[in-house]
């Protein structure tokens, strides 16, 4: 019994020693650990204070790095954006509106209101675009000193409010202006492609008016120049057509009620043929444009 109690009290104390022995070693090895994490991250700390100092000191590796975080970053949103709504925002433009030829109908006088909702039922187009078009007939009427129940009345019977209209010999716009005979009126807009453009076709359609109707000495005779007719017997009723169309819009610029469904005037019976006069001889030293010109109104006419 005496020998197998000190086994037992021996294994016992082996027991704790080695139970003490661990507990050093591992508290050793923990404190050894620490410092050498505690000594890590201080010289990962120093690391990084050298780098941004380096960074900071060199705008181009700044910059580089700043773009490729944001174009990381901005992978990471696209990863997470619906595709529908990626694709809007490629497509998104929002300096777009500038484009757009449109004004409310706030902004309009009364008058000027009439008429455009008027038209806008008429020719079934929105009214926001002809609320601008009706706004910039006034400003322009008013500088070229003609009504702009006319200017309108012109666009109506011309392209119906059809800004890309464009007629078999080249007629092109709202107001159906040779382009290819007034390229230079264009110029002040950029160039003939700026014929497509409502705003600037109604200028440049106005000057073309208010020349013919200073070239023919009278408002109906200038609406035959207009439409290429001046040397023909008959304009096929162009002249009628647009007075008459005048006459409604002055009648709702004037707070009249009229039918958006009110019958335009048949052309003119055409009068009795007339021998052909013997053909004039050109001057020499004609100005080459207007003949260019006269050619062009009067295929447009015959079209």
């Amino acid at each position: 019994m005496t020998a197998l109690r000190r086994l037992i009290a021996q294994a016992r104390q082996l027991g704790v020693a080695s139970a003490a022995s661990a507990g050093v070693f591992l508290r050793d090895v923990g404190q050894g650990l620490l410092e050498v994490s505690h000594n890590t991250l201080a010289l990962l700390g120093l690391l990084a204070v050298a780098a941004v100092i380096f960074i900071g000191g060199r705008a181009d590796l700044r910059q580089t790095i700043e773009a490729q975080t944001l174009d990381w970053l901005q992978a990471r949103q696209d990863a997470r954006t619906d595709p529908a709504e990626l694709l809007a925002a490629e497509l998104a433009e929002p300096e777009a509106v500038a484009r757009a030829t449109a004004a409310s109908l706030k902004e309009l006088t009364r008058q000027q209101a009439a008429v455009a909702v008027w038209i806008s039922r008429r020719y079934h187009v929105a009214p926001e675009p002809i609320s601008r078009l009706v706004k910039e007939a006034w400003v322009v009427g008013d500088r070229v000193g003609l009504d702009p129940t006319l200017i309108l009345a012109i666009m109506a019977v011309e392209s119906s409010f059809n800004p890309f209209a464009q007629s078999a010999v080249g007629a092109q716009g709202l107001m159906q202006v040779m382009t290819r005979v007034h390229d230079d009126k264009y110029e002040a807009f950029g160039g003939n492609f700026a014929a497509f453009d409502p705003v600037t076709n109604l200028r440049v359609g106005a000057q073309v008016l208010k020349e013919c109707i200073g070239r023919a000495g009278s408002l109906e005779a200038g609406l035959r120049y207009y439409v290429g007719a001046s040397n023909l017997p008959d304009d096929g009723g162009y002249a009628a057509k647009v007075l008459a169309e005048q006459n409604h819009l002055k009648m709702v610029a004037g707070g009249k009620i009229v039918a958006i469904n009110v019958a335009r005037p048949a052309p003119m019976a055409p009068p009795q043929a007339k021998p052909e006069p013997e053909a004039t001889p050109i001057p020499a030293k004609a100005d080459e444009k207007a003949i260019i010109e006269r050619v062009a109104l009067l295929s447009k006419h015959a079209s």
